[in-house]
């Protein structure tokens, strides 16, 4: 069963600015029903796990999806609903929290460069150096106190940010020249949803260990997390690596979606499978030849 959906809408490539305002967290359903709903879920897995063994096989490309949104968006189930049809040999999921005292040693990507895509490999990073122009920006006494920083770089905050934003360009078109494809999808999900998945977490026993304190401290500061969002998108939406920002009050069409996202970017790669020459075709039949006689 395929699925006809419009990815433009919500592809940001530096060409039209990201208002988040204006932005919508919900749409129509892409489904008609749960069954529908898996039917289409089911046939995105099978394409997707089709175009990640001939990528594999293909041995050229990685490709890195990088999924960041507010607390309760919903990444871990995406994650597991979307690419649990995905041969696991050939996807690695990287969640990155708070740094330790190690990578603090280092300079903000270096602890995410460690753990990039080799080549006919999917990394998702669960969180990502984004966090730098976003939970850094909203509460920059991190980037004063522990991030280590000699004093003459954080005088001017303004400036670091936007010295950021130039670097994670950078280094997005440097992955991009040497065969990794980057794309970037925010999780959209309204204030009033988030609310309330919140709330599921405290009153469900199953579902408290996800739920933090510091999850309703940090929603004090939505309106300073919504203007990050939005400024880091416009600041590092390029061709070569796009922003996809995806409606995420409903789950299911949050799934579809994303799926959609990452066949589209594998079909974008020029692969195929490596070519037998004659020479090894009759190398090969000699070799059945063989095993037909071990069994006799």
């Amino acid at each position: 069963m395929n699925m006809k959906l419009n990815l433009v809408p919500f592809c940001y490539d530096g060409s039209s600015k990201f208002e988040v305002e204006k932005t919508a967290t919900k749409i129509s359903d892409l489904y008609e029903d749960k069954v529908a709903y898996e039917d289409l879920l089911a046939a995105l897995r099978q394409q997707m796990g089709d175009l990640q063994s001939l990528m594999y096989a293909h041995n050229r490309y990685g490709l890195l999806v990088v999924l960041q949104a507010m607390d309760a968006a919903g990444k871990d189930g995406t994650i597991k609903h979307v690419l649990s049809g995905v041969n696991p040999v050939g996807v690695r999921i990287e969640s990155f929290k708070r740094p330790n005292d190690t990578e603090l040693e280092h300079d903000f990507l270096w602890r995410h460069q460690l753990v990039l895509p080799e080549r006919g490999h999917i990394t998702v990073f669960n969180r990502s150096y984004y966090e730098e122009v976003l939970v850094v920006k909203v509460r920059p006494q991190i980037l004063t106190q522990a991030q280590r920083l000699p004093a003459e770089l954080t005088q001017d905050l303004s400036k670091i940010w936007q010295q950021r934003y130039e670097d994670i360009a950078n280094f997005e078109q440097y992955l991009y020249r040497n065969g990794t494809r980057v794309v970037k999808v925010f999780l959209n999900v309204s204030k009033q949803e988030q609310g309330q998945r919140l709330i599921e977490r405290i009153e469900d026993p199953a579902k408290n260990w996800k739920f933090e304190e510091q999850d309703i401290k940090e929603r004090e500061h939505w309106d300073d997390y919504q203007k990050a969002y939005q400024e880091a998108i416009n600041a590092t939406a390029t061709p070569t690596a796009p922003w996809y920002v995806v409606p995420a009050d409903d789950k299911k069409n949050m799934r579809l979606i994303l799926g959609k996202i990452i066949v589209e970017e594998l079909k974008k790669m020029d692969m195929a499978y490596p070519e037998s020459t004659p020479q090894r075709q009759a190398e090969l039949k000699k070799l059945i030849e063989i095993i037909k006689n071990q069994d006799k």
